[in-house]
Parts: C-alpha cells; structure tokens; sequence
C-alpha cells in the first residue's frame, strides 16, 4: 500500500540529493573563476592537496582499526623455512619479503603486510636464535615485551619451525617453554620444514600430500614428542622455490591453512584462507582501492569544476597539479611514498595515450557553449581513470609484481568510459 509513496519520497531525495551536488559544482566553479590568475589557483591547489595529508592518516587510522589484523611470530633457527612461510602466506618474491623486513629490535625484525598502513599479517621473526645460546634469554624477553605491546583486538600466533633433519633444538624448546607458560592463550604451530631433503633417492618430486615415507614419519614423530605440550598443532610443510625443481612449490600449505584456521579467531581465520586464495590479490587490491577512491571521487569533481572554466590550455597547471597530488596520496595508501616529481613521473609512466585526449579536451573548449561542459565531463572522468589506473600500479607494486602496462591501460579505458557517462548527467 505505502510502496508508490516510498518510492515517490526516494525519488525526491534523490533530486534532492542531486541538485544539491550540482550547486556545489556551479559554487565551486565560480570559485574557480575568480581565483584568476591561474598561477594564483595552482598555487591554491597544491597547498590544499598538501595539507590533506592529516585527512589520509585519519582514514587509514579508521580502516586499520577494523582490519582482522594477525600478529605471527616466527621463531626458528636460521635456514629453517622462516621466509618461505612468508613467501607462502603473502605470494610476494623473497627479495621484497626481504626488503620488507625492517629492524624492531635487537633480535627481531617486523614485516607488516600488505602495508604498515594496512596490515593483514604482521610478521615477527627472530634473529639468530640457536646460533649463539646465551642469547636465548634476550630473544625471549624481546618476544614477551613485543606481546605485551601488542594491541587487544589483534590475533596473535606462534609459528615454530623445525627443519625434518634438525635434532639441536634446545634454544627453540626454551623459547617456546617460556613463552607458553607467560602467554597460554597464544596458539603455537608447529611446523616441520625442508621435507625433500630426506626425501628416499629414487624419489624426484613431492609425493601427494601427505607423505609417508619412513624417512619423514619417523623425525616427524621424534620432534613432536621433543616439543610434546608446546604447539596446539603440527604440519609438514615443504616451500621450495621454482628452481629446485619440486612441485608444487608450496607443498603443504593447505596443511597450513587448515592449521592456522583452526588456532585462529573467525574472522583473522578467514583472512588467512583469502591470502592463500589466489585471487586474494583482487580483494586486496580491492580493500585497497575503495579506501582510494574516496580520494579520486574528490579529486575528479574538482578537476571537473576547474576544466569547466573556458579558456583553453589556461585549466592545464591546475589540473596537473591536482592528478599528480592524487598519484601521491594514492601511493602513500599503497605504502609508497613519493615526492611531487616522482609522482609525476608515475603519472606520465600510466597515462599512455590519454595525453592526446587531455590535449582535445582542451580543444573542444573553443566550440562556443558546448565545449566547456564536454571538457569538465572529459577532466572528470580522466581523473577518475588516472586515479584507477594509479591503484592497479601501485597494487602490482605492493605485490612484488611489475606493473601491467596493458592492463592499466584497459583498467584506464573502461573506467575512463563510465566516469564519462557518470560525470556527465551530473
């Protein structure tokens, strides 16, 4: 009965809704005309694009607060599949998770993924222990004052691991004694690593998972007894690289998957099966992409507003300036922070042929009455593209990938398309 009238109201406000945003355009385009000179409006442009920093950090703050953000500590002596871990749970090549590390303290080093800004996964990994025992002690108070650092709402777990054929684990066994007894609500995996290295001679590549050579059950059940009351659970796992020749690469990590979302709250759980997903690099990119899209909607109206003025090629300083400021906010988001210049740079890298229609959307400014309207539509909606295009690159980057060209220029062309439209009822 009441349908026709809730559909009637819903209309209403959404005329409401676009009228009031077509008001701000006209307002802010009158602005726009009289902040002529349009070195004056550059210089304007740029200095609010700068400050709006405190604005990302904000968001990023809200975001990063609601993100099911896992804290995992690797403990394990050196060559022990530490790094392959991670290499297996983040899809990344070694030399980025090697640069992703960073110091934390004297014997851990931190590597927040996809970001610092956006962490899903923060890896701990401890340095030299086993190499030198009296610094156990040490190692253990850092691990305890990195847990007691850490915030309420994010998951901890302990990964040890242990290479099949490594018997000398003293210095991990006190090391997870003393952080179960202090911390018995962390979960410990335990994790049996390098599996083809005791693997019978005649076999060539992993068998099917799991194994059952005699050669890996009987170490397996001699180092779970050996850490018998340490670990919540126990996998074998054998990451390798593509130049070993085994396959799969990452034998084992549905052991791992499985193991790490049963010891796991539900929704950091479901966040480690979506990295060992492989189109989590998508929904990544996608978390990532809506957060910046907040930032490309608000650059694009503007950019819109200024091409509006008609006066050809006078808009050009200003809108440059304002899709460059974009690049650069988009890639502190991705956690790679540019300076103006190199954000330029990226910009030139991305764009391709849209330079020639940035240059007739200049043009068309001379058709009397139709032109100006065309262009603000045109600089709307090559902004949005611009600023699309920027998070497949940026994306590919965080993922240790090098940028698609091809495919950022489709990304670009389709998201060019509809912004067009879009921008053009406005």
């Amino acid at each position: 009965m009441n349908q026709p009238d809730q559909n009637s109201s819903q209309k209403s406000n959404n005329q409401s809704w676009i009228q009031a945003i077509f008001s701000v355009w006209q307002n802010t385009s009158n602005r726009f005309q009289s902040l002529l000179p349009f070195q004056k409006a550059t210089d304007q442009v740029k200095q609010w694009f700068t400050v709006s920093e405190e604005e990302v950090a904000d968001i990023l703050t809200k975001v990063r607060e609601e993100l099911p953000t896992t804290e995992v500590i690797l403990a394990g002596k050196p060559q022990s599949g530490k790094s392959s871990i991670v290499r297996g749970l983040t899809g990344v090549s070694e030399e980025i998770i090697g640069q992703g590390f960073r110091p934390h303290t004297q014997h851990t080093e931190r590597y927040p993924y996809p970001s610092e800004e956006l962490p899903l996964v923060i890896f701990t990994d401890t340095i030299g222990l086993g190499d030198i025992q009296e610094n156990t002690p040490q190692i253990i108070e850092e691990l305890e004052t990195s847990l007691d650092a850490s915030t309420d709402h994010r998951a901890r777990i302990l990964i040890l691991t242990v290479k099949i054929n490594d018997f000398a684990t003293d210095t991990l066994q006190k090391t997870a004694q003393a952080l179960r007894k202090k911390y018995p609500s962390v979960p410990i995996l335990l994790t049996v690593t390098c599996l083809h290295e005791v693997y019978p001679p005649e076999i060539e590549n992993h068998p099917d998972y799991p194994p059952s050579f005699p050669t890996i059950e009987r170490p397996f059940e001699k180092i779970k007894e050996t850490f018998s009351g340490l670990y919540d659970r126990a996998v074998l796992i054998d990451f390798t690289l593509e130049e070993d020749g085994y396959t799969p690469v990452f034998y084992g990590i549905e052991a791992l998957r499985d193991g790490l979302g049963e010891l796991l709250p539900e929704a950091e759980a479901k966040a480690m099966y979506e990295l060992l997903d492989t189109s989590m690099g998508d929904q990544l990119g996608s978390l990532y992409r809506d957060v910046g899209r907040r930032y490309i909607l608000a650059f694009s109206i503007i950019a819109g507003t200024v091409a509006a003025v008609p006066l050809p090629f006078a808009t050009m300083p200003v809108l440059t300036t304002l899709q460059v400021s974009l690049v650069g906010i988009l890639g502190k988001l991705y956690g790679q922070p540019l300076s103006f210049s190199q954000a330029g740079g990226v910009v030139s890298a991305i764009a391709g042929g849209f330079f020639a229609q940035l240059v007739g959307r200049e043009l068309i400014k001379f058709i009397p009455g139709l032109g100006s309207a065309i262009a603000a539509s045109w600089a709307a909606a090559y902004t949005w593209a611009l600023g699309e295009g920027a998070c497949v690159y940026f994306g590919d980057l965080m993922g240790g990938k090098k940028p698609d060209p091809e495919k950022i220029q489709g990304v670009m062309q389709e998201a060019f398309a509809e912004a067009k439209e879009r921008f053009k009822k406005k």
